[in-house]
C-alpha cells in the first residue's frame, strides 16, 4: 500500500512539474498545451513584465484546438523536451487561442501578409521583443533544421543571440515601418463594372472560385457576385462546392477548405462559421435559382450542425480533422467499403460514372463530377452512413462563441422560408445567446461548458449579434429586437470607434480589418448593419456614421475592389 501511495505522489509531482500557466485556463486549445514541457504563459501585461524583468524576448504561437498543423507542431516541437529546453532558456513563450483573441490573430496575420504577400494560416509563430516589437514571423516551423529549412533547434538560439547583440534592431525598425505603411492612393475608379472586372480577373474558369492552390468558400465574394447579377459564374461555384469534395455527402455540412484547386480534397475540419455562412448563401441561391439541390444542402447542413454542434439551443465552435493524428480518418472510406455500398444499387453504373474517387492509398473521399445528384445517390449515401455510424467522431471544441452563434442564428432566420421550424429555432437560440452572453449592459465573447462567459468582447461579437437581431426583426417585426440592436449600436460606437476608424477590440489597440476570406469581415458586417438600420429607421445618425466610415475606407475599396466584398456590397447598395 505504501508503495502504491509513493507511486501516486511521484506521478502527481511529475504532472505538476510539467504543467505550465495554461492549466488555469478554460480554452480547450490552451488546455491541450497545459502539460507541455514548454513553460507557456498567457498574453497579458504580467507576462510581458516578466519578460522585461528577465531581459528575454518573447515567442508567441497562435493556433486553435481543431487545427491539424497546430497539433503537428505541438507533437513535434512543444512536446519535445529538447526544443522546450531551448524555448524556456532563451524566450518567454506565450500561447494564444485565436478564437479567444481574434483581434491579435488578425493583427499578426495582416502583418505576415505585408511581409510575405500571403497570410500565415495556423499556427502562426511570432518572435518579438519584450516591448512587442516583431523581428521574425513564420507559419509551421519544423523542430530540427534541414538543408532546405531552418528548425527551432537552430532558429531559437540564433534569434536570441542576434536580438541580445542588437543585430535585429534594423529588422525590428523595418517591420515597424511596414506595419504603419498606408495603402497608396489609386486612380482606379470604383463602379459596378470595375467590381465585375476584379472578380473576372481572379476567377478560375476551369475549376471555378478563387485560388491557385487551395480554395476557400469565399461566401462574401459569392454574395457580391449575386448582387452584381453574375448568376452563371456564381452557379458554377455553388454547384462545385455542393457536389465535389468540400461537401460532406454522408453527414452533411461543409469542410473548411479544399486543399486543391478543383474542390476535390478537403481539409476535414468543420467550423461553425462555415456552416452558418454557407446555409445563408445556399438559402439565397435557392430563392434565385429554384434548384432543389440547394434546398437539400440547406436542410442537411442545418441538420448536421444541430446534431454535431448543437447543445441547449446553442452551437459549439468546431470539430477536428484528425483522430489520433490521422487526418480524415472518420470521413474517408476504403475502396472495399465503397464497392460494397454500391453493390446492390440499381444505379451502380451511373454512380460510378459520376463519382470521382479521390484516392490516398486505398482511401476514398466522395467527390461527384456532376452538377446535381445522380440517380441512386440517396441509397448509396445511406449505406455509407451505416459504416460511419460505427466510428468515433473527431474532437469537438465546445466553446460557445458569441459571433459564430449569432452567424448561425442569422442563417436559421434566412432559411426559415424553407421551413418555419428554423424561425422557431432561431428565436430560441437568440434568446438563449442573449441570456448567457449579455449581462451588466454588455456582451461577452465566449463561454465554455459550465463556466461563466469570459474574455473581452470584440467588434465581431457586436456586429454579428446586431445582424442576427435585425434578421429576427425582418422576419417577425419584433420591435424589442430592433430596440436592442439600437442599444448595441450605441454601445459599439462608444467603445470601438474613434475619428472615422473602427477597432477590433475595446481597448482600441487593433484596427478592424476587411478580410473576408474565412468569414465575413466584422467591419464589413458593421457597415451593413448601419446601412440596414438607416433604411429601417431613416435616422440620419446612422447614415452620418456610415458616410464617415466610408470616407476612411473608400481608398481601400478602390485598391482592392472585389477583394473587400462585404464593403463592396455596402458601396453597391448605397453609394453607386
Amino acid at each position: 500500500m505504501k508503495f502504491i501511495y509513493l507511486l501516486m505522489i511521484l506521478f502527481f509531482s511529475f504532472s505538476i512539474s510539467h504543467a505550465n500557466d495554461l492549466r488555469y485556463e478554460t480554452s480547450p486549445y490552451l488546455l491541450q498545451h497545459a502539460s507541455n514541457p514548454v513553460n507557456w504563459h498567457v498574453w497579458s501585461d504580467k507576462t510581458f513584465a516578466l519578460a522585461k524583468k528577465e531581459n528575454k524576448p518573447v515567442f508567441v504561437s497562435i493556433g486553435y484546438s481543431t487545427c491539424h498543423w497546430c497539433h503537428k507542431m505541438a507533437e513535434e516541437s512543444f512536446e519535445n523536451k529538447e526544443i522546450a529546453k531551448l524555448l524556456n532558456k532563451y524566450f518567454i513563450s506565450i500561447k494564444i487561442d485565436k478564437e479567444e483573441m481574434p483581434h491579435l490573430d488578425s493583427l499578426y496575420q495582416a502583418l505576415h501578409k505585408k511581409l510575405n504577400n500571403h497570410p500565415a494560416g495556423w499556427p502562426i509563430n511570432i518572435f518579438m521583443s519584450n516591448k512587442k516589437e516583431v523581428f521574425y514571423m513564420s507559419a509551421y516551423i519544423q523542430p530540427y533544421s534541414s538543408k532546405e529549412y531552418s528548425g527551432l533547434d537552430t532558429l531559437v538560439p540564433s534569434l536570441y543571440k542576434r536580438y541580445i547583440s542588437h543585430e535585429l534592431d534594423g529588422e525590428i525598425q523595418k517591420i515597424k515601418d511596414l506595419s504603419k505603411k498606408q495603402n497608396k492612393k489609386t486612380d482606379i475608379k470604383l463602379s459596378k463594372q470595375t467590381l465585375i472586372d476584379s472578380i473576372n480577373k481572379e476567377w478560375d474558369d476551369l475549376s471555378y472560385g478563387f485560388g491557385e492552390t487551395t480554395k476557400f468558400p469565399e461566401v462574401s465574394k459569392i454574395h457580391l457576385m449575386l448582387d452584381l447579377k453574375m448568376y452563371d459564374k456564381a452557379k458554377e461555384v455553388l454547384d462545385a462546392m455542393a457536389m465535389h469534395g468540400l461537401y460532406d455527402h454522408v453527414d452533411g455540412g461543409f469542410f473548411r477548405y479544399s486543399t486543391d484547386v478543383d474542390w476535390e480534397i478537403p481539409h476535414f475540419e468543420k467550423m461553425l462559421y462555415n456552416q452558418a455562412e454557407l446555409i445563408g448563401l445556399y438559402s439565397r441561391a435557392y430563392k434565385i435559382y429554384k434548384k432543389d439541390l440547394y434546398k437539400k444542402i440547406v436542410i442537411e447542413t442545418i441538420d448536421m450542425t444541430k446534431r454535431k454542434f448543437g447543445e441547449a439551443d446553442l452551437f459549439y465552435s468546431a470539430s477536428d480533422a484528425s483522430i489520433d493524428g490521422h487526418e480524415g480518418k472518420y470521413f474517408v472510406f476504403s475502396m472495399l467499403e465503397v464497392k460494397n455500398a454500391l453493390a446492390k444499387n440499381r444505379y451502380k453504373k451511373e454512380l460510378n460514372l459520376a463519382l470521382d474517387n479521390s484516392i490516398d492509398g486505398n482511401m476514398v473521399h466522395l467527390d461527384f463530377q456532376t452538377t446535381s445528384r445522380p440517380k441512386g445517390y440517396a441509397e448509396f449515401i445511406n449505406e455509407l452512413k451505416k459504416i460511419r455510424s460505427k466510428r468515433e467522431y473527431p474532437f469537438i471544441d465546445k466553446k460557445i462563441n458569441t459571433a459564430w452563434n449569432a452567424l448561425m442564428i442569422e442563417a436559421l432566420f434566412q432559411a426559415s422560408f424553407i421551413d418555419e421550424k428554423y424561425k422557431t429555432q432561431a428565436k430560441r437560440s437568440l434568446t438563449k445567446l442573449n441570456e448567457i452572453m449579455f449581462n451588466k449592459g454588455k456582451l461577452h465573447h465566449q463561454a465554455i461548458a459550465n463556466n461563466p462567459p469570459s474574455k473581452d468582447v470584440f467588434l465581431e461579437d457586436y456586429a454579428f449579434m446586431i445582424s442576427a437581431l435585425l434578421r429576427e426583426y425582418e422576419v417577425t417585426k419584433n420591435e424589442f429586437k430592433l430596440e436592442f440592436a439600437k442599444y448595441l449600436l450605441e454601445n459599439i460606437y462608444y467603445n470601438f470607434y474613434r475619428d472615422g476608424v473602427w477597432y477590433a477590440d475595446e481597448d482600441r489597440n487593433v484596427k478592424a480589418d476587411l478580410v473576408d476570406v474565412h468569414y465575413t469581415s466584422a467591419l464589413g458586417k458593421m457597415l451593413q448593419n448601419l446601412q440596414e438600420m438607416y433604411e429601417i429607421t431613416a435616422d440620419e445618425k446612422y447614415k452620418s456614421l456610415l458616410d464617415d466610415s466610408m470616407k476612411t475606407l473608400k481608398s481601400n475599396l478602390q485598391k482592392n475592389q472585389a477583394n473587400t466584398p462585404s464593403l463592396a456590397r455596402v458601396y453597391l447598395k448605397f453609394y453607386k
